[in-house]
Formats: structure tokens, sequence, C-alpha cells
């Protein structure tokens, strides 16, 4: 089933394009975003059950102009074409004012060149989310949990989560003119255990860009998430040192994001706030490491046409054999290094400032198999699970919280379970160590997380890759 677009931006458009050949007169450069996502968010558990609006929601646009030494910008959401005009005309004069006013050192940006494009995208999805009603889909949940239960009736809790979202964008400038509608589901399956005094949680994550078909797949992992938090019970503390890792997809994912995820964004290189901005074309991995990101570069819940700055999606080959060939990068940042940008511009809404973030970032796939890394291990651990990550792109530092380890002990599993566990270490010393990368047939990409940044703006990402396997500082 075809997404549909908003009836609310098309009617939209005659007035917005009026708009903006009118300020075209007095501004070089004139462009407008709209937004119109609307989700909802399901939740049961064993004494709740809740619905709500989803974080994403909005409905809205921002308006960018040329203002001679930069961009200044305005967000509305009520059309009211002089009301609009008589801001935009206040804001662009007292950014000048100010920065003028400023006996600072300051970019004067160029104007943004455009070809004329006309494009739009509607995906599809097997179940549209109108297909269930809300009653219907807390019933689903409901009975996910009830499963859950009668598999293990000794859990404490059992939180089933389901959200989905419904985006609609627009952007319109002097020559473009493109839409754009996707859908995205995510679901969560938290199971809490308790063994004496210690309470133990797990969570299984599920998204895609996709509709309700989604918890087709929940419901065959109702056994698996719940017998990994078991696991939890009977994890024992690690001890402290460097090891042979092999990372499963979920925890190469959280490398490849906080790693040269955040490393490479490129409005830090403008601020100089990341190391990487010294190493392009340099060594920073093993020569068997390749990383990509981009919309275009993989299919999960960051995927789209266009970024929210009117740039097509693309897929960005970060590191090649090893080599930090490029970052990604919002229009703004690549103005002012002038690159090209990797449409990588993205706002957490319409009310917010767009900046470089991640869309769907991973580690490229080889050829090694799981058995085979396995049994090159004398001594070591499977990572599984995470809780949080964060890099420090000026010193490349980085910061793992792991879920759990399961022991390697001359080339097989001990059946022996550690947890939780911190990875830490150099970013360029972590990543050349990889010795191996599993093939195709383990490529996985998990986006259910969000991805903060600036005042905590959050959009959403995906990360992932195979397993690999290295070396890493554990505690």
């Amino acid at each position: 089933m075809k997404q549909k677009m908003s009836k609310f931006l098309t009617d939209s458009k005659p007035v917005l394009k009026k708009l903006i050949e009118e300020l075209s007169k007095e501004f070089e450069y004139v462009s407008i975003l709209g937004s119109d996502s609307k989700g909802k968010s399901y939740s049961v558990r064993k004494t709740a059950v809740s619905v709500g609006d989803s974080f994403s929601t909005e409905r809205g646009f921002v308006l960018r102009v040329y203002n001679g030494l930069g961009y200044s910008e305005y967000s509305f959401d009520v059309i009211d074409a002089e009301n609009i005009k008589k801001e935009i005309r206040r804001i662009a004069k007292t950014d000048i004012e100010f920065l003028k006013s400023k006996n600072l050192e300051r970019i004067k940006y160029p104007v943004i060149e455009e070809e004329a494009l006309t494009k739009s995208f509607y995906a599809e999805v097997k179940e549209s989310f109108d297909s269930m009603n809300d009653e219907q889909k807390i019933k689903r949940l409901e009975s996910v949990m009830k499963k859950g239960f009668d598999y293990c009736p000794e859990m404490i809790d059992f939180q089933v989560r389901y959200e989905e979202v419904s985006v609609c964008k627009i952007f319109l400038s002097q020559k473009k003119d493109l839409e754009q509608a996707y859908a995205y589901a995510i679901s969560y399956l938290n199971p809490y255990l308790k063994k004496g005094e210690a309470v133990k949680h797990s969570y299984q994550d599920f998204s895609g860009n996709c509709g309700i078909e989604i918890l087709h797949e929940v419901e065959d992992n109702i056994k698996k998430s719940i017998d990994a938090a078991k696991e939890l019970l009977d994890a024992e503390r690690i001890k402290p040192g460097v090891y042979d890792i092999i990372c499963k997809q979920n925890v190469t994912g959280l490398i490849a994001h906080e790693a040269f995820g955040h490393g490479v964004e490129m409005d830090m290189f403008v601020k100089n706030r990341a190391k990487a901005k010294e190493f392009i074309g340099k060594k920073v991995a093993s020569e068997i490491t390749d990383m990509h990101d981009g919309a275009a570069a993989a299919e999960q819940v960051s995927s789209y046409l266009f970024d929210d700055e009117g740039v097509l999606a693309q897929d960005t080959h970060i590191i090649e054999k090893g080599i930090l060939k490029r970052g990604i990068c919002d229009t703004l940042s690549a103005l002012s290094l002038g690159i090209k940008p990797t449409g990588n511009g993205k706002r957490e809404s319409f009310e917010r400032k767009a900046y470089t973030r991640m869309t769907n970032t991973f580690f490229s796939t080889k050829n090694s198999s799981l058995d085979e890394m396995i049994k090159s291990v004398q001594f070591g651990y499977l990572l599984d699970g995470y809780f949080s990550g964060m890099e420090d792109p000026k010193n490349w530092g980085i910061q793992c919280a792991v879920e759990k380890g399961y022991e390697i002990k001359d080339g097989k599993l001990t059946g022996k379970i550690v947890g939780p566990i911190f990875l830490t270490g150099y970013v360029p010393e972590l990543l050349s160590s990889i010795s191996m990368i599993s093939g195709e047939e383990d490529f996985e990409l998990e986006g259910s997380g969000f991805c903060g940044k600036g005042y905590k703006e959050y959009v959403r990402t995906s990360a992932g890759g195979g397993y690999i396997k290295a070396r890493g500082r554990l505690g």
C-alpha cells in the first residue's frame, strides 16, 4: 500500500510558491520546508496501558532566506503571507545588525546554488496503520504480553511498546519542488525478572520503514526476548582488561554510530571540534574496514528522498579500506567548507535548526563467518546488546555500555555470561584492531532509538553491520 501525501501540505503549496516568488525579489535565496508528520505511541504492561502522540508528531514550516552575510530562518504553523514576509524581513535585518555589531571574525556564506529539480517519493507498506484502530492495537499488544507471561509466569513485568509514524514533507525553493511520504514503525519487548534482591531487565527492539506488519516479527520473538533477560540473572562481573571481542550487529552499529558517525559530522569541522578534520586521507582503521552513512545507503527508519534542506539522499563512503575519505555534511557547513552537502541536514522539527546528523550508519560486510571468528579466539567475549554510547569527537575517546558478553575460551563458547560491560578506548586503535568481518547474510540495521545533539535535539537514526572481531578494553 502506497503512502499518501498530506492534503494540508498539498493545499499549501500554491500560496507558499507565491510567497517564495515575492520574497525572491528581496532575497537571493528563498526556501520553505513543510512538515506534516503524525504518529502514535502505544504501551502495555502488567498494571498500565497508555496511548499518546508520538514524539515525532509535527505540523509546520520553516522559511530560510539569504540575508547578504548568511542565512536567516523563520518557523511558522499558520500561513499568513503578509505576517511571514514582515517577520522574515525583521529577522534578517536583526541578524545582520547583530553580526556587524560584534567585533568578531565571521564567515560570509555564499548563496546556495541549486539545479532545477521536481521529484517525489511515496513509500510502500504491507499493512497500513489505519488497518487497525487504537483498541485493536492495544489488544494485539496485550496478547503479546499474555503470551510472555504464559511462557514465563515468574516475570515481575513485561512491557510491550509500539510506535508508528507517517512522515510527509515538502521542500520548495526558486528551483526545487520536492515531496515525500513514508512511514516507519518501532517496537520493543522489555521483560523484567527478579532473583533475590536483584532485578534485571532486557529489551529487544524492532524497526523499519514499514507498517503495522512489524508486529508479526514482535510476536515471533517473545520467547527469545525473555530468554535474553533470564541470562542476565546469572551474569557475573567482568575482570577489567583488554580482550579479543566479537561484536554482534547491535554493538557493531553502536561503535559505527559513536566512532565515525559523530566523529565525522562536518559541522564540528567548521567549529574545529573534531579530530577527524586532521585525518582526511589518512589511515584510521584496518584495511578490511569500510564504513558508510546515508539515507540512500540502506533501508531503515532514516531513509528518505531528501533531507530537511532539500538535498537528495546519498550514500557516503566514509572509510575506504581503512582510510578516512570524507565526512557527512549539512548545507551550511558545506558552504563554509567549500564542499558539497551529503544529504545529512536534519531537524528535530520545523521549529529547530538543521545540524549535520547521521542517517543509516554501518560497517560494510566482508566474508568471515561467526563460527570462524569464535574458533579464532583463545580468550575473549562475544558482545551483545547495548544501553548507550558516547564519543568525544575532539579527542576520539569512545565509550559503549554493553548489555552482556558471552565468554569464549579456546575457540568455544563456555556458557559463562558477564555484564553489564563498558567498552572504552581510542577510536583509531579500536578500528585498527578489526581483523574479521562477517558476510552479507549477517547484515542488520537497527533504528529503534533517537540520536541527540545540540540542545538535546533528537532525530531518528539507524546503525549496524555484520559481526566484527577486534581487540577492546572492557570493564
